[in-house]
């Protein structure tokens, strides 16, 4: 077996939102497009999906297209979701994202993690992500908020 890296990145924002509202939001595929810019393409069912259920995403990399099959391996209502696909550059991916309620709001966490990537990121990489990470994070409380406040909840 080649050597291999376990690679797990988190970054986290306060939503003011209720733990459903956000993992509601964030555990549909369709709603990617609107707060991931790598996310071009979903093919989904317009809803949170559940556990087992599988979803297909086209994502863009600096080298092009990624197709990538996604697997639902965790729903819990109010509390996380988890979703597993794999490719050949990184190996395993997967994408954890979890509510906490906390007096100022809730907060949300989104984790990627790569249990056996071939080899660790460079310092470039990383840049890239967390600067992503910001943009995905900033874009779902928007997103959020103002689907909250047009409910009026």
């Amino acid at each position: 077996m080649a050597d291999t890296t376990h690679f797990e990145h988190s970054h986290d924002i306060v939503i003011s939102a209720s733990p459903a509202e956000i993992l509601d939001y964030v555990s549909n595929p369709q709603t990617w497009c609107e707060w991931m810019p790598a996310t071009h393409a979903i093919d989904s069912e317009n809803r949170a999906l559940r556990q087992g259920e599988e979803f297909f995403e086209k994502w863009h990399t600096r080298q092009g297209e990624v197709s990538l099959d996604w697997r639902v391996t965790e729903h819990i209502d109010g509390s996380s979701w988890v979703a597993q696909t794999h490719t050949d550059f990184t190996g395993p991916v997967i994408a954890r994202y979890t509510v906490e309620e906390i007096p100022d709001g809730t907060r949300y966490t989104r984790t990627i993690i790569n249990p056996e990537r071939p080899k660790a990121p460079t310092d470039a990489m990383i840049t890239r992500m967390n600067d992503e990470a910001v943009v995905c994070l900033d874009n779902i409380k928007s997103a959020v908020e103002r689907r909250t406040a047009a409910s009026g909840a």
